[in-house]
């Protein structure tokens, strides 16, 4: 992925600075805890109050940024930023040319360990999420990190295209970006409110399936944004999409359920399945036609 040399989005809020900081994750605690929250549908309120406990000691350090980041931390910062910046300028552009209205960019904060966000605290065993309340994304880049080295995400060494230089996988983080900023748009055009009422009213069956048709369109949402950012920068280099696919794959519900207990529940499903998720990023990247992201109507 070509992401150097480009504009730096303003809106990145680093907190990694001196933040109290969670104890030792191991990767299997790491899972455990993300498929609780991201997968399995757990109240994001009621994982954020669980954390409470280890959260309390959070101080006002919080809020700075790193004061001398070591060249992996600053260039996770640029990174971001540079990804960010791109979902700014592709999405000013296509809400522009395809619903006729002008787009709001989201904050994206940095954080290491534990952060306090207008949804609650929160800490990075929940990995990447956004919070509608406060209207940001909030991700520990450490999680990038696990995501290539431990989650088996991309990245393989024994792949000859994947290691080409040492960003192998930058692709698939780029995905979990731009899949949260989804949410954002969701939020923005009043779908999140909408899906948020109708599941008050339903079933835990059918909250959980709205919970999917959201998640789907967020990833169609990420694949339009690649379309478009692609015909603007010519970011994407051979082995790329398949960054993406895999990561969408391994984010599956019935993978990460198979995972962690060896079957699955597909009326817990709160994501979609593997296919499902590489299905959907892929309508988006194919087409770039948000409407084509109906997934609520379209059906799964």
């Amino acid at each position: 992925m070509r992401w150097k040399g480009r504009r730096v989005s303003s809106n990145v809020e680093d907190r990694r600075g001196g933040g109290a900081k969670a104890g030792g994750i191991s990767i299997l605690g790491l899972i455990v805890a993300f498929v609780a929250w991201k997968f399995f549908g757990v109240d994001p309120q009621q994982a954020y109050q669980a954390t409470k406990q280890v959260t309390q000691g959070v101080s006002s350090a919080e809020m700075r940024g790193l004061e001398n980041p070591t060249p992996e931390q600053q260039e996770a910062i640029d990174f971001v930023g540079t990804v960010l910046a791109d979902t700014e300028d592709t999405w000013s552009q296509v809400f522009q040319q395809q619903l006729n209205q002008q787009y709001t960019a989201p904050k994206l904060v940095l954080f290491n360990g534990v952060v306090n966000s207008g949804c609650g605290a929160a800490q990075s065993a929940m990995g990447p999420f956004y919070c509608p309340a406060d209207q940001k994304v909030y991700i520990d880049t450490t999680f990038f990190r696990d995501m290539r080295s431990q989650m088996g995400i991309s990245g393989e060494q024994n792949s000859t295209e994947l290691s080409r230089n040492d960003q192998a996988g930058d692709f698939a983080q780029a995905y979990v970006v731009a899949h949260e900023v989804g949410h954002h748009i969701q939020t923005i055009l009043g779908i999140s409110s909408q899906v948020q009422q109708a599941r008050q009213q339903a079933t835990k069956v059918q909250a959980n399936q709205l919970s999917v048709y959201q998640e789907l369109q967020a990833d169609c949402l990420a694949g339009v944004w690649a379309y478009h950012n692609h015909e603007r920068t010519q970011f994407l280099e051979q082995g790329d999409v398949q960054e993406a696919m895999d990561a969408a794959h391994k984010i599956g519900d019935d993978y990460l359920q198979k995972k962690a207990q060896g079957h699955v529940v597909p009326d817990s499903f709160t994501h979609g399945t593997s296919a499902q998720r590489v299905q959907w990023f892929n309508i988006g990247l194919k087409s770039g036609q948000m409407a084509d992201c109906d997934t609520f109507n379209k059906g799964i």
